[in-house]
């Protein structure tokens, strides 16, 4: 520890709440009423924040204030925390945790800080993990341990954290931005593709282009234990690639499996908004869920059929037709019903080829954003981790 830092139990130096049970009204019937689901992205929109019926003198009990933050102590989201900041008048739900700070020699925007560090969301899933209710509740934060400089250096460290912060943020947003462009390049040049109706193109059915050829087969016979499986799960949406691929025998796999092989296109029928399409070059099986669609050669080319099933019509198609289902799911009936226009092969052949391209070169930057996103997220941990052990 650094010299003149001190340790202290959050509940030695706070007093600590539950927040208030009632309905929520858009009706002004009372302060606001803070809840969960009300803070996004480390904010709060007052302006849709509900309201609530509430005493006076409760309301003095639950009223929040500058400086104080609150906690999420159930569901999804627990361990989330805001510091809130000239509030309306507003009170806070019975979801949340309120703490205030009673050391005055402790600012409330250097303990917001520490409940982004790693060793918070750790001590957070220890307390969770060990919860027979599934949440965080107010003694386990009292008991959270914080270490914390003199004020002169807290002031410092949380200068340097809000400016680096804010720059991390605008980082990140401007490399989101690129992330959905470079998303968006290839789907308007997809989408250009299936709308066009050129000359020589004829409109068809799915089922005059593709069919379904294969049977189930029992996995446990020996023909087929060191075959590939292929499962949802292990094909990306959108980008058709391969993940954590395992063989029949390592999955242990009971149920009848499909077999398909290099020729084919595999479609996973569950939650069609995945878009979940891949071109395999291997032989292998796959999963009931999905299906393996055979081309017809002199009607479409595997890779036309390929970017045909990832197209935004397609895929509205299918979300449509699975939306009766209690497990979104799209039917063979319905599948095969869907309408296309196609061009001759040879056309189909080279508008596939420049999708292609263009799918790998928005990959390429995908990736690119992807990495830049995950270095912002490291060095914010990094800073977190130095302003809590004295090295910033």
């Amino acid at each position: 520890m650094k010299a003149g830092w001190k340790i202290k139990e959050l509940g030695s130096i706070s007093t600590i709440n539950y927040g208030y049970t009632e309905s929520a009204s858009r009706d002004p019937i009372g302060p606001h009423f803070l809840r969960i689901t009300d803070i996004q992205n480390d904010q709060v929109d007052w302006s849709i924040v509900p309201f609530c019926k509430i005493d006076t003198a409760l309301q003095t009990k639950f009223l929040l204030a500058t400086g104080d933050i609150v906690f999420a102590r159930t569901g999804a989201t627990t361990g989330k925390s805001y510091l809130v900041s000239d509030p309306p008048d507003s009170v806070f739900a019975s979801y949340l945790i309120r703490l205030r700070l009673s050391d005055k020699n402790l600012l409330p925007e250097f303990v917001s800080f520490f409940f982004q560090t790693a060793g918070y969301w750790k001590s957070i899933q220890d307390g969770v993990a060990g919860s027979a209710q599934g949440g965080f509740n107010a003694s386990k934060l009292a008991a959270l341990r914080i270490p914390f400089p003199p004020l002169p250096e807290q002031q410092r460290i949380v200068g340097i954290l809000d400016e680096a912060f804010d720059g991390i943020a605008t980082a990140k947003a401007n490399a989101e931005k690129n992330l959905l462009n470079a998303r968006a390049l290839f789907e308007s040049q997809l989408q250009a593709v299936f709308s066009q109706r050129g000359e020589g193109w004829s409109e068809r059915n799915l089922t005059d282009v593709c069919a379904i050829t294969s049977k189930l087969v029992d996995p446990r016979k020996d023909e087929f234990l060191d075959l590939t499986h292929v499962g949802a799960g292990n094909i990306e949406s959108q980008t058709g690639v391969f993940v954590e691929l395992k063989t029949a025998r390592e999955e242990g796999l009971i149920s009848g499996k499909f077999i398909f092989d290099d020729t084919m296109v595999l479609y996973s029928k569950i939650r069609p908004y995945l878009m979940k399409v891949a071109r395999p070059d291997f032989n292998g099986l796959c999963s009931a869920d999905m299906y393996p669609l055979s081309p017809f050669p002199k009607v479409i080319t595997r890779d036309f059929l390929y970017h045909l099933l990832l197209s935004k019509d397609f895929t509205d198609y299918a979300i449509q037709g699975s939306a009766r289902a209690g497990m979104p799911k799209v039917n063979r009936e319905h599948l095969f019903e869907y309408r296309v226009w196609l061009p001759a092969i040879t056309k189909q052949k080279e508008l596939a080829k420049k999708l292609d391209v263009l799918h790998e070169e928005s990959q390429r930057l995908e990736s690119i954003y992807r990495q830049k996103l995950s270095s912002l997220d490291a060095l914010k941990k990094s800073l977190l981790d130095q302003a809590f052990t004295g090295r910033l």
